[in-house]
């Protein structure tokens, strides 16, 4: 008995104000559900402008509170009414002043299942983060969804292999990489990372970028959003470099088996080895 499961990837363009996004992401997601899909994730940020190319505290107000903030609760909805689990980065507040760069895992009866904060903040030109979010504190949890058990890894995290191998070691089957990412300074390892580390890790990833050119700098966001089997192979084509898109792929679970069978990696770790990689 076959074991696929029917996925979505959603890469927008900054339209303007969050309402019109948030409304954009909702059309894209009952559009996906129409074909069949069972589960969504969404951009990094998704209903904002990526606001970090510019230092500036007036972007604090895009926070809102996870689970209890308006966007959450809408997606919830939107999940229980289209039967899909969602993945849905957001920026989030704990307290006045203290905030993280988070992507809600909802699933398919609207269920809010945790959420994941990215652990990993970059701070260089054009991607000032570090006056926008503090680094993450829930470690990298796994959720079991209506579609097993997925992972999520943010942005500037996939050049950083110990948190792929870590969401691998809790089990996860499939791994969503929402992101911001510009042609001038990292399209060169957009179809090298991600696909080294579905082979390392013995998972699929999705790997999701947003598109076009934003008022507050002159990041181009390159898109090519896409899926990438445990093989390292591409699930069908990319998605446009220019152009907003929704990608929905057929993962064939069974293909994990077949390939952890093949080469064993997690059999032939020697975490004993390792103690030195984690010595400040």
């Amino acid at each position: 008995m076959s074991n696929i499961i029917r996925a979505a990837l959603v890469q927008q363009k900054w339209t303007g104000d969050k309402e019109s996004m948030i409304a954009n992401a909702v059309e894209h997601i009952r559009a996906a559900a129409s074909q069949g899909a069972q589960v969504l994730c969404l951009q990094e940020l998704f209903y904002g402008p990526y606001f970090c190319q510019i230092q500036d505290a007036d972007y604090y107000s895009y926070t809102e509170a996870i689970p209890d903030g308006p966007t959450t609760a809408l997606m919830q909805e939107v999940a229980a009414q289209n039967n899909i689990v969602l993945i849905v980065p957001m920026y989030e507040v704990e307290q006045p002043g203290v905030y993280y760069n988070t992507a809600a895992v909802i699933d398919a009866d609207g269920t809010y299942l945790g959420k994941y904060r990215k652990n990993h903040i970059p701070q260089v030109k054009g991607f000032w983060e570090k006056f926008y979010f503090k680094p993450g504190n829930l470690g990298y949890p796994v959720f079991d969804t209506a579609v097993g058990r997925i992972g999520v890894y943010i942005c500037y995290e996939r050049h950083f292999p110990e948190g792929w191998r870590a969401l691998g070691l809790a089990g996860a089957k499939i791994v969503f990489n929402p992101s911001a990412t510009s042609r001038s300074l990292s399209e060169y390892l957009w179809r090298l990372e991600q696909p080294a580390a579905a082979v390392a890790n013995e998972y699929f990833v999705g790997a999701i970028n947003r598109v076009g050119v934003e008022p507050l700098g002159d990041n181009e966001f390159y898109g090519q959003t896409y899926f990438v089997s445990p093989r390292g192979q591409l699930v069908g084509d990319a998605a446009s470099d220019t152009e907003e898109e929704l990608v929905v792929r057929d993962l064939d679970l069974d293909l994990l088996t077949e390939v952890r069978d093949t080469w064993a990696f997690y059999r032939d770790r020697r975490p004993d080895t390792y103690e030195g990689l984690v010595t400040p």
